[in-house]
């Protein structure tokens, strides 16, 4: 039997190996797929700029060497964001999507107040533990270069305003967008206006979920996406 592809994508100065725990739970239903966006974990940097259109760019090349026509997608965070930029510009590849913690509206307030946490000097200084698992997580061009070039894509999302309803009306895929009710990063009403404007679109809340996602249960999580998933082979 050939089980549906399902392709997991990390957030922001994440990599794929945060999806350890979820990896088993969902390998016997699906078969998963994984990658690192270019200059996080053990991906190479690449000589431009972190943009969501190059981590869109990252994701064809990935199903292009691995033959995939088409798979399914959750993305957590950043990653949800990759994978409605690509179901907008390359629906054919996208099956159907899920999110968990994904911030689509995006501004220079909010910017300013992201930029702030992601400040090398202050990470090794005030969090030496978080510094030293960035460090572990990213191999291939240090975890200061991952921050300073996140910092950078951050603001260029603030010029271009985001995600809004009006960018997802016409995506045809179901998607089902999910959050923590513990969630201080991402607000209840960016999610709920964006699953409203979905023509197939669905919203989840996960009870006692912060954002990060060391801190969500994966049996929680995984049962949500299994679910979700499911009804869309049947």
């Amino acid at each position: 039997m050939t089980w549906p592809n399902l392709l997991l994508l990390h957030g922001a100065i994440g990599a794929s190996a945060q999806f350890a725990p979820l990896v088993p739970l969902l390998g016997e239903s699906y078969t998963l797929h994984q990658l690192d966006f270019e200059g996080h974990g053990s991906a190479p940097l690449r000589s431009r700029p972190f943009r969501i259109e190059h981590f869109v760019e990252n994701i064809r090349d990935y199903l292009q060497e691995h033959s995939i026509e088409s798979t399914h997608i959750f993305g957590y965070s950043m990653g949800g964001y990759v994978a409605c930029s690509l179901a907008n510009s390359h629906p054919d590849l996208v099956l159907s999507i899920a999110t968990l913690g994904t911030k689509f509206y995006w501004d220079a307030g909010t910017a300013t107040r992201e930029v702030a946490l992601l400040d090398p000097e202050k990470i090794a200084a005030k969090v030496p533990r978080f510094a030293e698992a960035l460090a572990e997580r990213h191999i291939a061009s240090g975890w200061e270069t991952v921050l300073t070039r996140t910092q950078d894509l951050l603001w260029s999302l603030a010029e271009g305003g985001g995600i809004r309803p009006k960018d997802v009306e016409h995506l045809q895929q179901r998607v089902r967008i999910m959050m923590g009710d513990r969630d201080s990063t991402v607000t209840y009403t960016e999610s709920n206006e964006i699953y409203r404007a979905l023509p197939q679109g669905e919203l989840e809340i996960l009870p006692g979920t912060p954002h990060q996602l060391e801190r969500v249960s994966p049996v929680r999580l995984a049962y949500s996406l299994r679910e979700f998933f499911a009804l869309r082979d049947q």
